[in-house]
């Protein structure tokens, strides 16, 4: 079993999400602890007023919402009844037993799980703690569970494979609103408080991993000085298809302000992990001191550490991104040092920039069997490691390194298709 905590300070929203779904007949709910009616006669007014009560009596807690999702894998075939206690049994063990709360049972995914939407604010206007309640409370509760209904352990399992989610089918969603932002919501679901990212860079460098992208448009739009932020998805391309859905819209609220958030909280958490992918990279070189970067990108994935080179339009690699499966950690390589940047791991690897175009290090990453080139975690195939659109254009070794000395830096793809746009638009003018 895999619990996933989540704090916000919207109970309206939470509460909203899991009754949406009841309305949409893919989840029901099954239990409800600490209300005056029973269940099924709990309208949508006593369950938010129940709530509302206690948050009243604590206006000072910004984070009153807590929402948590109990994950089981897939040969678990429960009942409802064990699915009621199981929820009762992980609320007692995380301090949250006397709190009311209600529990969903949803249907929309491969595995079974559970939703609980709770408050943590107490009768005597007190809140209950949730620091560090994750990696305490809730794996002792969990680890518990797991031995007294005889549950697959979660270790077995990756920790978070129970749940592992696919990339968006871009196809399929592009012509229905509510299907991308369902979609947006269960990839967001599964990375945004999981994984460990400071920039939105990095964020998107794993977002794409699943066809999805956080746009805040160009430094010139209104978007962007008003401080916006959209999901898209992307084709398999990586162009943004279909209607983009604003993240003020999403029930978790993820929006620039709170992704800001996120980076300064991440920031330190990352830090004690840098160790791991330097080793693995300094590791690999001592193997094979002569190797490709299709090479170190092999190595680094039966370590769980994912390799995205990042290209600009004639295919010139500039930057690296590694992606810990690990440890959940996104960094750059300047971020862990001179040593990992792109220049210098270009460097280090056969692949002198002396002796081979850009052209020739994506096609050998091309060559990679489909296994290695994503960690196994992770199912989707790098999107980034396309070939380059250009690929008749000569690049000389005073062009590359021009090119690799520049800031890192990421253009949307909004921006991208705006560009070819006005291209057209130019031809057309011409003719």
């Amino acid at each position: 079993m895999v619990a996933v905590i989540k704090t916000s300070n919207s109970l309206k929203n939470s509460l909203n999400y899991n009754e949406h779904k009841r309305q949409k007949q893919v989840a029901e709910l099954i239990y409800s602890n600490g209300f005056a009616k029973d269940k099924e006669q709990l309208t949508f007014y006593d369950k938010i007023r129940t709530f509302e009560k206690l948050t009243s009596l604590n206006e000072r807690t910004r984070l009153n919402s807590v929402h948590i999702s109990l994950n089981f894998d897939v040969s678990e075939k429960l009942k409802q009844e064990t699915f009621q206690q199981i929820a009762d049994s992980y609320m007692q063990g995380i301090g949250f037993g006397e709190q009311p709360y209600l529990v969903y049972q949803h249907f929309d995914a491969g595995h079974p799980h559970l939703h609980i939407v709770t408050t943590n604010i107490q009768r005597n206007g007190e809140r209950i703690s949730m620091q560090n309640i994750g990696r305490n409370q809730s794996e002792k509760a969990r680890k518990q569970i797991e031995k007294d209904f005889n549950l697959v352990k979660a270790e077995e399992h990756h920790q978070q494979q129970v749940h592992e989610i696919k990339p968006v089918n871009a196809q399929k969603v592009q012509y229905g609103k509510s299907d991308i932002k369902r979609a947006i919501t269960n990839v967001l679901d599964a990375i945004l408080n999981t994984y460990k990212y400071t920039s939105i860079y990095q964020l998107n460098a794993l977002l794409k991993q699943y066809n999805v992208f956080a746009d805040q448009g160009t430094e010139s739009s209104k978007m962007y000085k008003a401080g916006g932020l959209l999901y898209r998805i992307l084709n398999d391309k990586g162009q943004p298809i279909g209607i983009p859905i604003k993240a003020s819209t999403i029930y978790s609220k993820p929006a620039l302000k709170y992704l800001l958030a996120k980076f300064k909280e991440n920031e330190p958490l990352k830090q004690k992990h840098k160790l791991r992918v330097k080793n693995a990279i300094d590791l690999s070189f001592a193997k094979d001191s002569l190797q490709r970067l299709n090479k170190l990108i092999e190595h680094l994935n039966r370590d769980r550490i994912q390799v995205i080179p990042r290209q600009n339009k004639e295919g010139v690699i500039f930057g690296i991104t590694y992606i810990d499966h690990q440890s959940k950690c996104i960094f750059n390589g300047s971020e862990l040092g001179k040593a990992y940047s792109a220049t210098q791991i270009l460097n280090r690897c056969k692949n002198d920039l002396g002796v081979s175009s850009s052209q020739k290090l994506n096609q050998e990453i091309l060559e990679l069997p489909k296994k290695e080139r994503s960690v196994a975690e992770s199912p989707a195939a790098l999107i980034a490691l396309t070939t380059t659109k250009n690929p008749e254009k000569h690049l000389n070794e005073e062009n590359i390194l021009k090119e690799i000395m520049q800031p890192e830096f990421e253009e949307s793809p909004a921006a991208e298709l705006r560009n070819d746009h006005l291209k057209k638009r130019r031809k057309k003018l011409h003719h």
